[in-house]
């Protein structure tokens, strides 16, 4: 006669997270012979503008990390991440890397070949609830 125990799981679930951005225009001012950059809150775009987007994440419940992923608009070339901890594709998403690593056919990629890039907030930062996650851009 077999002996059947059942044993509570406890369930791990995923993180509900919910994410809000914002984008800015970096402004360079000569100021009393200084050079002073400011954001400034992004109504329209010109070519050339420097953009920085902030993505804010929220951790609604759940428990462990995540990732935050985030695809480029067509009308910016990628720059670089506030933190050196991304990685981007250069193919729509189905492929991740870091850039100097990628290639498109027989080049290297460059950071105007970005078509997404992707954060893994880890669990410990996840616990804190809330983070922010910063990337500059040029308009095309």
């Amino acid at each position: 006669m077999g002996i059947s125990l059942g044993l509570a799981m406890p369930a791990l679930a995923a993180p509900a997270v919910t994410l809000d951005s914002a984008v800015f225009v970096e402004r360079t001012q000569n100021r009393d012979g200084n050079l002073v950059r400011s954001l400034e809150t992004a109504s329209r775009f010109n070519r050339g503008d420097r953009v920085v987007t902030v993505v804010t994440w929220y951790r609604l419940g759940g428990s462990g990390g995540f990732t935050v992923t985030n695809p480029l608009p067509r009308g910016v070339a990628w720059q670089r991440s506030a933190e050196d901890d991304e990685e981007v594709s250069v193919d729509g998403g189905r492929s991740w890397g870091r850039i100097g690593s990628l290639r498109l056919g027989d080049r290297l990629a460059t950071p105007e070949d970005v078509t997404h890039v992707r954060w893994h907030v880890p669990a410990d930062r996840a616990a804190d609830g809330r983070g922010r996650i910063a990337y500059s851009a040029i308009v095309r």
